[in-house]
């Protein structure tokens, strides 16, 4: 039987990996995201009998309620929810950093994070489906003008792993996947610059999307009395130690 996921902030990086492996392994998948026509590009190159372009900024609660609940048929009965969709805004210290930019990362990944999936919980518990959210180490190790983007990510790590505890019984499995460096259009949009993205990733051999896309398949297609809690993947040119020390 052919299942179904819902990925969001599919119109690039893990997002648009997700789709494309999980629809070469067999699946369906519906497709969110603010840029139409990159979703559209995905439809024309997987197919409209595998992807369905679902159009809304995940912090629109009416537009996307308007897109999932008029899914067609096909694609109605939702197996798998990865919550993908997130952002960065800015590396300012606390003390100099832009409240909007604050805001909109707490309203995407946070609060929208948190919303779609009550909205979806009812139809994963009856079909006994998965939840995978992607969090970040830097929900773990914090780093100078990371303050909200680490909370938002701390806050996405620890809901995933408070939903484990609450869907317990449920047979929903859940798991909160933390990745470090990928080289998507995060730092282009968290800093606004090409460069600022190329000299970050310069060197590194960081992740890719298709590297966490892959991850994401294999946790889904485990047998349904396995899960996998948590995991952090990190590229090995990137570690976890960076204590510093301030001196007069």
């Amino acid at each position: 039987m052919t299942k179904t996921a819902l990925v969001t902030g599919a119109t690039s990086g893990i997002g648009e990996a997700t789709v494309r492996t999980l629809v070469d392994a067999g699946w369906r998948c519906i497709a969110t995201g603010r840029r139409a026509e990159r979703l559209d590009a995905l439809v024309a190159d997987l197919g409209a009998d595998k992807v369905h372009p679902a159009v809304f900024d995940v912090r629109d609660d009416a537009a996307r309620d308007a897109a999932l609940d008029n899914l067609p048929p096909e694609f109605a009965e939702i197996d798998l929810l990865v919550n993908n969709a997130g952002l960065a805004r800015g590396l300012a210290p606390a003390q100099d950093a832009d409240l909007d930019d604050w805001q909109t990362m707490i309203d995407t990944n946070v609060t929208a994070m948190v919303r779609l999936t009550r909205k979806m919980l009812p139809g994963l518990i009856a079909r006994k489906g998965a939840i995978i959210t992607i969090g970040s180490v830097a929900g773990s190790y914090i780093y100078p003008g990371g303050n909200v983007y680490a909370g938002s990510k701390a806050f996405a790590n620890h809901f995933t792993l408070a939903l484990r505890a609450d869907l317990h019984g449920t047979g929903v499995r859940v798991t909160s996947i933390e990745p470090g460096m990928v080289e998507t259009e995060f730092t282009l949009v968290r800093t606004g610059s090409q460069q600022a993205s190329d000299d970050l990733y310069g060197g590194v051999h960081p992740m890719t999307g298709g590297d966490i896309a892959a991850t994401i398949r294999w946790i889904a297609e485990l047998p349904p009395h396995l899960n996998i809690n948590r995991i952090e993947l990190m590229p090995v040119n990137q570690d976890f130690a960076g204590f510093r020390v301030a001196r007069d």
